[in-house]
């Protein structure tokens, strides 16, 4: 599988090389993929440089990233991560990379999105189509329909959940002394390395052109998850109100049944 893999995706871009973008950079080249990788920080570039990542300086609402943007986009895939606190203002930002990319020798993007575009309706969401949006992430939603409405190449969308793993430990999420509302409801996260492997998956099964939510089996209590968490390191937790107000639970099981793909980390209790 993996001969035939590289086979036909030997060179794969990365837009964004940050906490996501970065290890999963460094994982393709591990796998001798051919892979592009860009920054928005000259002082970053010595870093991707030394990780065998081609560098690029790119920002993508820059005009004179112009030229760096045509070369990058010389690959086979491309990942795209999107800043998620930035979406409505980064949109025409977007439409004119989509311009890019269809002049470009793309074939297939990955586009990283949110489980946040749901909106909380106190259930299960297994759904990736005509459900309740939440009014806040509309501008993201948006974008995700730029990209798998265009006909010049294939997008499957990665709706992730909340990010933990690596450089984001979950144990300095609440500070002591915050009082944190809704203490009782399920949390939704994921940990990086399913992130990576998930995204190696997609590629591995050829999955295009389809929407998946990725988030971890269980779905412990905030109270419950950030309480142990604060205590493993080695701080006083906040205080969580016990109470239970609007929560949604994000369902993996269209994903693991569409890619075969089993956790490395299911078990959010246990991986603490």
């Amino acid at each position: 599988m993996e001969a035939t893999l590289k086979t036909l995706w030997m060179k794969f871009s990365v837009l964004g090389c940050g906490w996501l973008g970065l290890p999963l950079a460094e994982f393709l080249v591990k796998k001798e993929f051919v892979v592009k990788g860009s920054t928005t920080s000259e002082e970053k570039l010595l870093l991707l440089k030394s990780k065998r990542i081609h560098p690029y300086l790119i920002e993508i609402n820059n005009q004179r990233s112009n030229d760096a943007i045509e070369d990058f986009l010389q690959t086979d895939v491309l990942f795209v991560n999107v800043p998620f606190g930035k979406q409505r203002e980064n949109r025409q930002a977007y439409v004119d990379l989509i311009a890019k990319i269809e002049q470009s020798s793309v074939q297939k993007v990955i586009f990283v999105s949110s489980t946040s575009v749901y909106a909380d309706t106190n259930s299960t969401i297994t759904k990736t189509a005509g459900f309740e949006i939440n009014p806040a992430k509309q501008g993201l939603l948006d974008l995700e329909n730029l990209f798998r409405g265009n006909k010049h190449f294939d997008c499957t969308v990665i709706r992730f959940s909340g990010l933990i793993g690596g450089s984001r430990n979950p144990g300095n999420f609440f500070k002591e002394g915050r009082i944190v509302k809704n203490g009782l409801a399920p949390v939704n996260l994921i940990h990086l390395k399913d992130c990576i492997h998930i995204v190696y998956t997609i590629l591995e099964k050829k999955a295009w052109n389809q929407v998946f939510n990725a988030s971890a089996d269980s779905h412990p209590t905030r109270k419950e998850f950030y309480t142990a968490a604060t205590l493993l390191a080695n701080k006083t937790p906040a205080t969580f109100l016990e109470e239970l107000d609007r929560f949604k639970i994000i369902s993996n099981e269209p994903l693991k049944k569409a890619l075969g793909y089993t956790f490395h980390y299911p078990d959010l209790m246990q991986l603490l």
